[in-house]
């Protein structure tokens, strides 16, 4: 039986958004071997719950609402869209199971925010207010998925997430070159010093950026595990114990699974976290 990964529907209301953005996620669940099980949003508590306690993982995708401030404390900035009460209430099903049963969870943008909130942090409603005058040009946070390479994030070397990245960068063109050329061995061998290198040192990795929100506070049990460099935004948490596989990133790895060896990675690496608590 394949690993089946729970993601619930992006958004409850905007049905368009949900249905377009969703697809995404599935194939980069699929391409790394697991099957996508997609959580409808509208079905009461219990019925939700019989359907994830058949997963094994759980992966929060992107949405175009914000998280409630009200759940951090804090009111509503007026560039805050509107909250989804019904993703809101399923994403904390599926963190509630996952924590309680130790399923990997994976948080891409929006599922970082929830993930954060969950686990008592707070937001940045608005990064262009948090940043200073001088900082806010830095970085178009907001650049959208036409932008392929927005900024750059700075991955810490003794992440989990730096592994599983530099391990990419290892395996990527392993055998062969861009042209399809077996490797020799010595040009294996430097790939191989390079991959290590780049663990060693922290990784500054390219990336795109769809998000006007971020981590502030960070919740418990999470750590700070890359930021821009640009203008110091927190750009990936994951969970503080090693035994349990929690890892969210404020871009978007699903959109370039074709051509990153990085993004695959952070989806293999969900899958392979999920083979292994079975």
């Amino acid at each position: 039986m394949p690993i089946r990964v729970a993601i619930p529907m992006p958004h409850s209301t905007n049905h368009e958004y949900g249905q377009r953005a969703i697809p995404q996620y599935e194939r980069a669940v699929a391409l790394a071997g697991a099957e996508p099980v997609r959580v409808p949003l509208e079905p009461a508590a219990a019925e939700v719950r019989q359907l994830i306690a058949t997963c094994d993982a759980v992966l929060l995708p992107g949405s175009n609402a914000d998280v409630d401030p009200a759940k951090f404390q804090q009111p509503r900035s007026p560039h805050s869209a509107a909250a989804d009460a019904l993703r809101e209430q399923v994403d904390e099903l599926l963190l509630a199971d996952a924590y309680d049963r130790r399923k990997p969870i994976l948080g891409i943008c929006y599922g970082l925010q929830s993930l954060n909130v969950f686990r008592g942090g707070s937001l940045i409603q608005h990064i262009p207010e948090f940043l200073p005058e001088s900082a806010r040009v830095r970085v178009n946070h907001e650049a959208g998925k036409k932008v392929a390479v927005a900024h750059t994030v700075e991955i810490d070397s003794a992440s989990q997430l730096a592994h599983v990245v530099a391990s990419s960068i290892q395996c990527i063109g392993a055998e062969k070159d861009r042209e399809g050329r077996s490797l020799s061995r010595a040009e294996k061998d430097r790939r191989q010093d390079r991959a290590l290198a780049a663990e060693a040192d922290g990784l500054i990795v390219p990336v795109n950026s769809s998000h006007h929100q971020s981590a502030d506070t960070v919740g418990n049990g999470l750590r700070i595990v890359a930021r821009c460099p640009d203008d110091g935004i927190i750009e990936a948490l994951e969970e503080i114990s090693s035994e349990h596989f929690v890892l969210a990133v404020q871009w978007h790895p699903e959109r370039s699974v074709d051509d990153d060896g990085a993004s695959r990675a952070i989806f293999d690496a969900l899958i392979k976290a999920a083979g292994e608590r079975l």
